[in-house]
C-alpha cells in the first residue's frame, strides 16, 4: 500500500460498520476511497454487493481511473460505480415491469425538448404585464421555469412549499400553473425528466412501502462520494437501497455545501445519517495537500465563524508545498487583477495558473474590460462576457445617441435607429405593450434628431398613468443626453438617475438575485467608464474595439469564474475580489434569516480560499468610502495572525512562538497539531483588536438597559437584535457604538 497518512489509513482499514467521513478541501478522499475499495475486495468482499454512488458521470469516470489506476497490480474484480440518475433510472424500469409506474416513450426528454416546454407554458401563465420582458429575457425565464420544475424533484414537499421557500415574488405564482401543467403534459405524453429518473422511484417507494422489498438488504457495503451535496431525495434513496443489511460509507465535507439552491443541505451529512443509519464511527481526513499554513489557518478562522458544521480543523501536511497570502486594500479590483496578471506576463508565467473567483458575475464586469484594454488573454466560462449583455447594448446605444451617431437619412439608417429605440424604451421598460412600444420605435426613427423633444410632445391623454410618466421621464432624460459633451460614465449616471433605470430594472427582474446581476452589470460599466473619463464618441470607439478584441475565441489566459462553479477545481494562483459589505457577503436581497444567509456565504467564500495552490491574494477596500465597506469576512479571517503563524510554521524551526497578534482558539489548536507552542499578547488586547468590528458584525451584543441578544437581521442603516428577554428591536447603526457592546464574533 503506497504511504498513506493515519487518517487515512483508518478509512482504509474501517470495520464493517457505518461511517460518516468529515474530508477538508484538498484531503485526497479520492485516492483514500480507491484504497479502502481495494482493501475491501481483498478481504473476500463479493464486488457484486459493493455500490459505490459518485454524483455525476464526470466523477465516475474520475473515481474509475483512480482504482484501476490503484489496483492494476492485482487481478481483482472490481464493483461497478454508478451515478445516483443511473441506479435511479434500474429501479424505474423495475417498478415499470411490476406496474407501479407507468413506462415511458422514447429516449428521457432532453434539455432542449425541456426548455421547449417551459418556454410555451411561460408565455400561456405568466401576467400580461411580464411578457414583453419575458420575449426579451427568454433564456432567463426558461432557465427559471425549468430551473423551478427540477427544484421541486428534490424533496417530496409540494411545489407550493418549495415556491414559497424559494422565496419568488407573488407576481411569478404563474411557475405553479406551470409546473403542474408541464407535470400533466410529461404524463399525457408519458415523457420522463432527467430529474425523473430519480423522483419517481422515490415517489412510488413512498407511496408503496411494499416496493421496498424488490429494493433494499441487496447491498453488503454502500460508499458515497461528495455527500454534502446530497438532496433529500438522493438521502431517502440511499436509505431504502441500505435498507438494515449494507453498511454505508459517506464522504464530504459540509463547510463545502454551496448548492443549497439545488436542494442540497448541511444536515444530510452533519445530523441526518447519524439519525438514520446507526452508531456511525465518525472520522476525518484533516490534512490538506493543496495548500499551505497560511490558507488552512484562513480558511480555519472565517469557518469557524460557521454553527452548523463539524468541528473538523483542516491543516496542511508536512509535505505540502508553502502558500503565500496577501491582503491588499484597492479602489477598483479590475487595475489590481490587470497588475497581478501582468506580473506573471513579466515573470515568464502562465497566465492560465492564474484564476479570478468572483461572488456573482457582475463583478467581473470591469474586470474583463481592463483586461480586454490591457490587451492580456482570458477565459471566461458559461458566459459571453461584459459586452455581450443586453444591458451593456443598450449603455452602448445611449451613448450613440449622445455621440451624434444614428442621424444619417435612408431606409437602413432609419431602421438601425428602430432597432435603436426598441432597446431604450425597455431600458427601463416604459409600461407598454409590445405593439404600442413598437409603434412609438417606428415614430421615433423616422426622425434623425431631437427625440427627447418628440417623446416629450407624444400625446399620452388616454395612456395609463404609469407610461405616460415613464415616457415622459425617457423624453427629458434622452433631450439632455443627444449631443452631450460630458464624460459617458457621467450621460450614463444622468440617464439611470433620470428614468429610475434600477428601479426599473428591479420590478422586473424574475428574483432579487437578477436584478442585483443586471444592476451590477450596469454599475460596474460605470465604474470602468469613469477610470477612463472620456467623452461618449471616444468612449464608444474605445468600446467597439474592446469588443471586437472579445469576440476572438481566447483559448489560454487567466480564467473568470464564479465560485459556485470551481468546485474541486484548483489553481496555483487564485484572486478573490470583491471583499466588502454586500458583495461578500452578498445580503442586497436581505434575509428572514440572516445566520442562515451568512453561513451559506461563509461556506462559499471557504470553497474560494481553498482553490489556491501557491498564491492567494484578496482584494478588499480602504472603508472610505461608507457605501464599499470591507467585508466582515476580512475580519473574520484573522489575516495578520494566518499570516504570522503560517510563516513560522512553514519555517519549521521553532517549538515555541511568540506572535505580534492575539492568539485565538484555532491558531492555538492548529500550533498544538505542529507541537509548536505560542506566546500570545494579553487577553486585553485581544479583546480591545475584537471591538474595532462593527457591532452589527458580532455574534453576540449587550445593549445598556436591555440586556445580552443576538444580532438577527440587518439593512444599510439599521440591525435588529433578539434580546434574550424574548424581544426583538430594531436600531439605528450610526448610534450603535453608544449603546452596544460586543460580546462574541
Amino acid at each position: 500500500m503506497m504511504s498513506l497518512t493515519d487518517e487515512q489509513n483508518r478509512v482504509v482499514t474501517l470495520d464493517n460498520q457505518h461511517c460518516v467521513i468529515t474530508a477538508v478541501a484538498g484531503s485526497g478522499k479520492t485516492t483514500t476511497l480507491a484504497w479502502r475499495i481495494r482493501y475491501l475486495l481483498e478481504q473476500g468482499h463479493d464486488p457484486a454487493r459493493i455500490l459505490i454512488l459518485m454524483f455525476n458521470r464526470s466523477a465516475r469516470a474520475d473515481f474509475q481511473a483512480k482504482l484501476q489506476t490503484i489496483t492494476a497490480d492485482t487481478r481483482l474484480q472490481l464493483p461497478e460505480i454508478r451515478t445516483y440518475h443511473a441506479m435511479g433510472l434500474r429501479l424505474y424500469r423495475r417498478f415499470v415491469r411490476e406496474g407501479y409506474l407507468p413506462a415511458w416513450q422514447g429516449e428521457v426528454l432532453t434539455e432542449q425538448e425541456v426548455n421547449f416546454q417551459a418556454w410555451q407554458l411561460t408565455l400561456r401563465f405568466a401576467p400580461e404585464d411580464l411578457q414583453d420582458e419575458i420575449r426579451r429575457n427568454k433564456k432567463e425565464f426558461v432557465e427559471t421555469a425549468t430551473g423551478f420544475i427540477d427544484r421541486v424533484k428534490t424533496t417530496l414537499d409540494s411545489a407550493e412549499t418549495v415556491f414559497e421557500a424559494l422565496g419568488f415574488e407573488p407576481k411569478h405564482r404563474y411557475l405553479l400553473d406551470l409546473y403542474h401543467a408541464f407535470e400533466k403534459w410529461r404524463k399525457d405524453h408519458r415523457r420522463i425528466t432527467f430529474a425523473d429518473m430519480l423522483y419517481e422511484p422515490v415517489v412510488a417507494l413512498h407511496e408503496h412501502p411494499e416496493l421496498r422489498e424488490l429494493v433494499s438488504n441487496k447491498m453488503d457495503m454502500v460508499l458515497v462520494d461528495e455527500y454534502q451535496d446530497t438532496n433529500e431525495i438522493q438521502h431517502l434513496l440511499l436509505k431504502v437501497v441500505a435498507g438494515d443489511r449494507a453498511r454505508v460509507t459517506v464522504v464530504g465535507d459540509p463547510d463545502q455545501t454551496i448548492y443549497e439552491f439545488r436542494g442540497a443541505r448541511p444536515e444530510f451529512i452533519l445530523s441526518r445519517f447519524r439519525e438514520e443509519f446507526p452508531d456511525p464511527v465518525e472520522l476525518s481526513l484533516s490534512y490538506s495537500f493543496r495548500y499551505g499554513h497560511r490558507v488552512a489557518l484562513l480558511a480555519n478562522h472565517l469557518i469557524a465563524h460557521n454553527s452548523d458544521r463539524k468541528e473538523v480543523l483542516c491543516h496542511s501536511h508536512p509535505g505540502t508545498p508553502d502558500t503565500t497570502i496577501e491582503l491588499e486594500q484597492v479602489r477598483e479590483d479590475a487595475d489590481a487583477v490587470v497588475r497581478l496578471a501582468e506580473q506573471r506576463q513579466q515573470a515568464g508565467q502562465p497566465l492560465e495558473d492564474m484564476a479570478v473567483l468572483v461572488r456573482v458575475w457582475s463583478q467581473s464586469v470591469p474586470i474583463e474590460l481592463r483586461l480586454l484594454a490591457r490587451g492580456v488573454p482570458y477565459r471566461i466560462d458559461a458566459h459571453k462576457g461584459a459586452l455581450f449583455t443586453r444591458e451593456v447594448a443598450a449603455l452602448m446605444e445611449l451613448l450613440a445617441l449622445a455621440a451624434g451617431e444614428h442621424r444619417e437619412p435612408g431606409d437602413a439608417a432609419r431602421a438601425e435607429r428602430r432597432q435603436c429605440f426598441q432597446q431604450v424604451l425597455r431600458f427601463p421598460h416604459c409600461g407598454l405593450k409590445e405593439q404600442e412600444l413598437n409603434a412609438i420605435a417606428d415614430q421615433l426613427a423616422a426622425f434623425t434628431r431631437d427625440w427627447g423633444q418628440v417623446l416629450q410632445q407624444l400625446d399620452t391623454s388616454d395612456w395609463k398613468p404609469l407610461p405616460a410618466r415613464k415616457v415622459r421621464k425617457l423624453g427629458e432624460a434622452l433631450a439632455a443626453l443627444e449631443g452631450s459633451r460630458r464624460p459617458a460614465h457621467q450621460i450614463l449616471e444622468d440617464y439611470a438617475t433620470a428614468t429610475e433605470l434600477f428601479e426599473g430594472i428591479r420590478s422586473l427582474a424574475l428574483t432579487h438575485e437578477q436584478a442585483d446581476e443586471r444592476i451590477g452589470t450596469v454599475a460596474g460599466f460605470q465604474r470602468y467608464l469613469a477610470t477612463l473619463n472620456l467623452d461618449a464618441p471616444t468612449a464608444l470607439r474605445h468600446l467597439r474595439d474592446l469588443k471586437a478584441r472579445a469576440g476572438s475565441n481566447q483559448q489560454a489566459g487567466v480564467h473568470l469564474a464564479t465560485i459556485h462553479r470551481t468546485k474541486g477545481l484548483e489553481w496555483p494562483v487564485v484572486v478573490i475580489p470583491g471583499l466588502q459589505e454586500k458583495t461578500f457577503p452578498y445580503t442586497a436581497r436581505g434575509s428572514a434569516d440572516l445566520d442562515a444567509l451568512l453561513e451559506s456565504e461563509r461556506r462559499l467564500l471557504y470553497v474560494g480560499i481553498t482553490r489556491t495552490k501557491e498564491h492567494l491574494h484578496l482584494l478588499t477596500t480602504d472603508g472610505s468610502d461608507p457605501e464599499r465597506l470591507p467585508s466582515r469576512f476580512v475580519a473574520e479571517c484573522a489575516f495578520g495572525l494566518s499570516r504570522e503563524l503560517g510563516e513560522t510554521l512553514a519555517d519549521g524551526e521553532r517549538d515555541t512562538v511568540t506572535l505580534t497578534e492575539p492568539a485565538t482558539r484555532i491558531a492555538r489548536r492548529y500550533a498544538q497539531l505542529h507541537d509548536v507552542a505560542l506566546e500570545a499578547p494579553s487577553p486585553e488586547t485581544a479583546s480591545q483588536e475584537a471591538q474595532t468590528h462593527p457591532i452589527w458584525q458580532a455574534r453576540e451584543v449587550e445593549h445598556v438597559l436591555y440586556g445580552a441578544g443576538g444580532v438577527v437581521r440587518e439593512t444599510d442603516t439599521a440591525f435588529e437584535v433578539r434580546f434574550h428577554s424574548g424581544r426583538t428591536l430594531q436600531f439605528s447603526k450610526q448610534s450603535a457604538h453608544l449603546y452596544f457592546r460586543a460580546l462574541s464574533h
